[in-house]
């Protein structure tokens, strides 16, 4: 499989913290053996999920967001593989592939200056290459029966996740958006704030639930659009469910899950949505860590929840003596995923 750094029993060795009396994760998650083929071994194994990490954040600074979402990552594979293997969750039930290989994406964005129109063009044709990879990758795990857990990078590449389920499942797909933005922006070339609006146009998105639109950060324009396609693409506020209380948080889980549960979907979780996480878009205001946990838990017990995308936490923007905390989240978030489908 190209473009694609894979992980290494010795990768896991060094980030697992062995303990007597406990087994962790790092001990039982399973790894593409070095002279297997990736493909034939992914779709022999018994293993459901399959992580894939994208340490990038050309898609961010593209939309003139602040870079940090490529570490992300390393601080969250970290954590998982020292998550307890034990009778709530198994390890054996995973498999880390690796990371995409972003590395030339990477080297070629590092000198541009996103606030010069010319170079800002150079971005979103990287950010392209970026979602061509990304998506054949996750068209293989798809295409070998198995769930992605997708980590870090911007919000970009919510296209590659779409594009790739909807071209190994053979029709367009379904998406639940839990996020402060709707990333449906117009379509001004590739960057991490219209990942949605571009597999809606080429085809790849059937239907589109944006759930807890941070309403003073919502463009007339995108609700002008949005509007218009009402058939296909919905919302709801965090203002009107957690300021006003118009609406219930459950309420709206449920009539959100009934818009999209009729096809396959994919679970999109923007950490920018959070209060206090270190992110391109860092909030202040927003659903608890709680909510977001019972979100992903929720949508991940339906037959249909095709894969689950963790994005836009950066902890390289965050505290120093703290950073590790956004890994945790989303090793939280991970579990969840993993419990959830595996009640189906």
């Amino acid at each position: 499989m190209e473009n694609l750094i894979r992980f290494k029993q010795s990768d896991l060795a060094k980030i697992t913290n062995f303990r007597n009396g406990e087994v962790k994760f790092g001990e039982k998650i399973i790894i593409v053996p070095k002279d297997e083929d990736v493909m034939d071994f992914m779709t022999r194994s018994d293993a459901k999920y399959v992580i894939i990490g994208i340490p990038e954040d050309v898609g961010v600074r593209a939309n003139l967001g602040r870079p940090g979402a490529k570490t992300a990552w390393q601080s969250a594979i970290q954590s998982i593989a020292n998550i307890q293997h034990n009778k709530f969750c198994k390890g054996s039930s995973i498999l880390i592939l690796g990371q995409v290989d972003v590395s030339q994406e990477m080297e070629k964005a590092q000198d541009l200056d996103e606030n010069i129109p010319e170079e800002r063009k150079k971005l979103f044709s990287i950010v392209e290459q970026i979602d061509k990879e990304v998506s054949h990758i996750i068209f293989s795990i798809v295409k070998a029966g198995k769930k992605p857990i997708i980590i870090g990078g911007g919000h970009n590449n919510a296209y590659g996740n779409i594009k790739g389920t909807a071209l190994a499942k053979g029709k367009p797909i379904n998406a639940i958006n839990f996020d402060a933005h709707s990333d449906f922006r117009i379509l001004e070339g590739r960057h991490s704030g219209n990942g949605f609006s571009y597999t809606y146009d080429e085809g790849f998105l059937k239907k589109y639930f944006i759930f807890g639109l941070h309403e003073s950060y919502t463009s007339k324009s995108v609700l002008d659009t949005i509007k218009k396609l009402d058939d296909r693409v919905r919302y709801n506020t965090y203002d009107e469910i957690k300021i006003r209380r118009q609406k219930n948080f459950d309420f709206e889980m449920q009539q959100s899950l009934d818009f999209i549960k009729s096809d396959c979907f994919g679970i999109e979780i923007d950490l920018d949505a959070i209060p206090n996480i270190a992110s391109s878009a860092m909030t202040l205001s927003g659903f608890s860590v709680e909510e977001l946990r019972q979100f992903v838990y929720y949508f991940s017990r339906h037959q249909n929840a095709s894969y689950i995308h963790i994005c836009e936490g950066a902890p390289s923007l965050g505290e120093e003596k703290n950073n590790h905390l956004i890994g945790k989240l989303i090793g939280y978030l991970v579990t969840d995923f993993i419990k959830g489908s595996s009640e189906m």
